[in-house]
């Protein structure tokens, strides 16, 4: 059985972290290990975690994607879980994932969210104005399926072989769709239904806050230059497609 280490970045959010932290808990698989990494918290963020038996580290440095960099860098694990605070994983959510990366050629998995909170309107228009889109355009783009951050596990290679790639030191990425990018076209990323959690409905809390994560989302493009040109990533897959095609002929 592997290791598996969950890593959640964290910044004055305990309330949403102890749900969280719970639900892990609960998993019919046992994580190994969890690692909280608190980003500049004013709240009771760590002392949560550590009251929850987690390891805590500690990253002034702001950013989302340098805080889940320094806990990946730090997780013991053969598989890394990626959850946010507000990210509240049904009881078998671990144990479908380690079964899920165990398929021929997966690199990495992820499922979607839905929002625990927000009304009945918002859970109504979530799929077709959030996650829906997100899931569509991004594989557009990527030429393979993007990770979503608060849902996502992936061997530990996998991120050794991509963290050279992604940007930490940017606090303007969107630390998910970065290293969506970072990771190579031809790997297998899956999605499926069973990896699904709840999470908070806060990209629907304003104008604002869709503005910020779509300047990101652009941002995050323009950083990985040529890597991020969708016609070389189709490209790249097809060439990788083809050649695997004919070795087995």
């Amino acid at each position: 059985m592997p290791l598996v280490s969950v890593v959640i970045p964290v910044l004055d959010d305990a309330e949403h972290l102890r749900r969280c932290l719970a639900a892990l808990a609960a998993q019919t698989r046992p994580v190994d290990e969890v690692v909280v990494v608190d980003n500049g918290s004013t709240d009771d963020s760590a002392a949560v975690a550590r009251a929850a038996g987690a390891t805590v580290l500690h990253e002034p440095v702001r950013g989302i994607a340098r805080a889940s960099a320094r806990g990946y860098d730090h997780a013991s694990g053969d598989v890394l879980v990626r959850l946010d605070a507000d990210s509240v994983p049904p009881s078998g959510w671990v144990a479908a994932a380690v079964r899920l990366l165990g398929g021929t050629g997966v690199v990495a998995v992820t499922g979607p969210g839905r929002p625990h909170d927000g009304g009945p309107l918002v859970r109504r228009l979530w799929d077709t104005l959030y996650m829906g889109p997100y899931f569509v355009l991004m594989r557009g783009a990527l030429a393979r399926p993007p990770l979503f951050g608060s849902a996502t596990a992936m061997h530990c290679s996998t991120w050794l072989a991509a963290r050279s790639r992604t940007h930490r030191d940017d606090p303007e990425v969107h630390d998910d769709v970065d290293l969506s990018m970072a990771l190579d076209p031809a790997w297998r990323v899956v999605v499926d239904r069973a990896l699904l959690v709840e999470v908070s409905a806060r990209p629907f809390s304003g104008v604002a806050s869709a503005a910020l994560r779509t300047r990101r989302a652009f941002h995050t493009f323009r950083v990985h230059g040529r890597r991020a040109n969708p016609c070389r990533r189709w490209a790249r897959r097809c060439r990788t497609a083809l050649r695997a095609r004919a070795a087995t002929r």
